[in-house]
């Protein structure tokens, strides 16, 4: 693997998952919201809010290591008329802002739920500018044959609604867990413990008593709908890693039967760590599979920790997978007449 290019694998990877996860977070809204109240579905959704930012800001950290001078940004910042680079990372950066932005009203309550659900949907629409942005970037570069084909927009979208559907229902079995423990103090006799006195509540109190609210536990029903959730987001994944796996041969064999730069790098999709890459994807599919049709369908709220076993290990997998993927997306990279 070209380790000269691990920040960018790590960034791209990381950065399209939160994109991925953004956007699974407002198809599940949407649905949710058509036939169950508000409260509830944010009982559902917010709490995964809350992961988004902490990974998006190590997939921008990340990326500064790829340059040699971090000042450079700012002249790449001036071109975006032309620069597809200039125009990642301008999307970048306000996906980042629509994004923390919708997080911080989320939490703090501030303005309506409608007007918060209009800036998820702008953070969702400029997210998709992002993903787009990035894959342009490799597809404009036509002297590489491995990266000026469709393929590469395809499978840059399919690793954002992969790691972002099984990123999302990581995070619902995570917080599951923790309102189990929640649920465990309510048995032992702890209800009530930690909140402050009306009046005096200091900002901290405020921050402690909103994450007590946010970590209170799940009732019957709001675990009917996680699990219901879950299945449904594991299932999309499923989906996405299936498309990456139907397109593999098809961009192999169009680069067979290109040039010798194109044959070169059809080469690179040949060796044990192609293979690799595959058996993980496949892995990861069966995996979510098993979550989707067999233990999401028989957990209970009160034992949740097979069913987040088996989210997590289908999560973890896929993202070796996409890990490898875009190392292999890397290694391709032979540029004609040079």
């Amino acid at each position: 693997m070209n380790t000269a290019e691990l920040p960018m694998i790590l960034f791209t990877v990381i950065a399209q998952m939160c994109v991925g996860m953004f956007l699974v977070l407002g198809v599940i809204d949407l649905w949710l919201s058509r036939s169950h109240p508000r409260a509830q579905v944010e009982r559902i959704t917010e709490p995964v809010v809350y992961a988004i930012g902490p990974a998006l800001v190590l997939a921008l950290v990340i990326s500064m290591f790829h340059m040699n001078d971090v000042t450079h940004v700012f002249n790449v910042l001036r071109h975006v008329g032309s620069s597809w680079l200039s125009r990642e990372i301008w999307f970048g950066v306000g996906f980042a802002a629509l994004g923390f932005a919708y997080a911080i009203m989320q939490w703090m309550r501030w303005g309506s739920a409608l007007v918060r659900r209009i800036v998820a949907g702008l953070a969702a629409v400029v997210g998709l500018g992002l993903v787009w942005s990035m894959s342009m970037i490799y597809y404009s570069l036509v002297t590489v044959p491995a990266w000026h084909t469709r393929v590469v927009p395809v499978h840059f979208f399919s690793t954002a609604v992969l790691l972002g559907s099984l990123a999302v229902a990581a995070a619902l079995m995570a917080t599951a867990l923790i309102r189990r423990r929640a649920l465990a103090g309510l048995d032992a006799g702890h209800e009530g413990a930690g909140t402050p006195a009306k009046g005096k509540a200091t900002l901290m109190d405020r921050v402690r008593a909103r994450a007590t609210e946010v970590n209170a536990p799940t009732t019957d029903t709001e675990w009917t709908l996680t699990t219901d959730v879950v299945r449904r987001a594991t299932l999309a994944g499923l989906v996405a890693g299936v498309v990456v796996l139907v397109t593999y041969p098809v961009h192999i064999a169009h680069l067979a039967g290109g040039n010798a730069t194109a044959q070169a790098s059809a080469h690179a999709f040949s060796g044990a760590f192609f293979v690799v890459r595959l058996v993980l994807l496949a892995l990861a599919a069966v995996l979510i599979a098993v979550v989707s049709y067999q233990v999401a369908g028989t957990a209970k709220r009160e034992q949740p920790n097979l069913l987040a076993v088996w989210v997590c290990a289908a999560f973890i997998i896929a993202v070796a997978a996409e890990l490898s993927g875009r190392a292999l997306h890397y290694e391709s990279m032979f540029r004609v007449g040079i």
